[in-house]
């Protein structure tokens, strides 16, 4: 499997930084963005293969807009809460996976499983 770019979009700073260390250990290239508006340019020039999203702060219908809009990318949402109607709508939207965002290893899990899914299709 070739080396995956990620972009990784988080509201909390804090919790940005300390997710991109952990993605960091696992892929190669993980570049943070600092606004939503930043999620699409950064897609673009990156060649993105995968979008780490705090869906808590996104705009209503911003996974389907990205979903339809970049097919290719594996989209992994984050969100603080286990709040099961959102996790749902997330996914139904297009998302590949939905973990809490301090567990690194659960958005990791999710990207590789999803990256071998589209694989093996």
């Amino acid at each position: 499997m070739e080396p995956l770019r990620v972009i990784l979009y988080h509201n909390d700073a804090g919790i940005a930084q300390a997710l991109a260390a952990n993605l960091s250990r696992h892929f190669p290239s993980v570049t943070l963005v600092d606004s939503c508006e930043g999620i699409r340019p950064a897609i673009a020039q990156q060649h993105a293969d995968v979008l780490v999203l705090d869906v808590e702060t996104s705009r209503s219908g911003e996974v389907k807009r990205l979903h339809l809009e970049f097919p290719d990318l594996s989209i992994v949402c984050t969100h603080r809460l286990a709040d099961e109607e959102l996790w749902a709508e997330a996914l139904n939207q297009g998302a590949a996976d939905v973990c809490m965002p301090w567990n690194a290893y659960d958005a990791v899990r999710s990207v590789l499983r999803d990256r071998a899914r589209r694989a093996a299709a």
